[in-house]
C-alpha cells in the first residue's frame, strides 16, 4: 500500500520533485510504501518527512485509489503543513509550495496524484472536503 499526504499551508500545496525512480524528475505529493508495523497515518507522515523534511498534521483521509493493474492501493490524507521548514532530501531534488495556477500538470508523476489534486481544487471552491474511494484501471 502507498500512503501519502496532501499538505496545505496558506492555501498552497506541498509537492516534491522526485529524485528516485520510477518517474524521476516529475512532481508528486509526498508518498511511498508503508513499512511493517506502521499505521496509515504514521506512514503518510513519515513519507512526508522523508521526502520534504517537513512535519504535517493529518486532518482526514482524503482519497483512496485501487489500482488492480499494478496490485496497489494509494491512500492520501489531507493534512496541514505545520511550518515552512521544508526542503529536498535524497528522495527529492526540489520541494515547493504550489498555488493552483503554479501546478505543473504536464510534469506530474502519477495519475493518483493528478486526481487527488483535481479533487482538492474542486473541494476548495465548494468548501466541502469529502473522502473519495475510486478505482483506476489502466488495462
Amino acid at each position: 500500500m502507498i500512503v501519502g499526504a496532501l499538505c496545505i499551508r496558506d492555501g498552497k500545496i506541498l509537492m516534491a520533485k522526485r529524485n528516485i525512480h520510477p518517474r524521476k524528475g516529475l512532481w508528486t505529493l509526498p508518498a511511498g510504501f508503508m513499512e511493517n508495523a506502521e499505521t496509515l497515518k504514521v506512514g503518510a507522515l513519515r513519507e512526508t518527512m522523508e521526502e520534504t523534511m517537513s512535519e504535517a498534521k493529518v486532518i482526514m483521509p482524503y482519497t483512496m485509489f485501487s489500482l488492480p493493474h499494478i496490485n496497489q492501493v494509494h491512500l492520501f490524507y489531507l493534512a496541514d503543513l505545520l511550518d515552512e521548514n521544508f526542503g529536498p532530501t535524497s528522495e527529492s531534488m526540489e520541494v515547493k509550495l504550489f498555488s493552483e495556477d503554479e501546478i505543473l500538470w504536464d510534469e506530474l508523476a502519477f495519475p493518483t496524484v493528478e486526481r487527488t489534486l483535481k479533487l482538492y481544487l474542486e473541494d476548495v471552491k465548494t468548501g466541502n472536503f469529502i473522502f473519495r474511494d475510486e478505482d483506476i484501471n489502466l488495462w
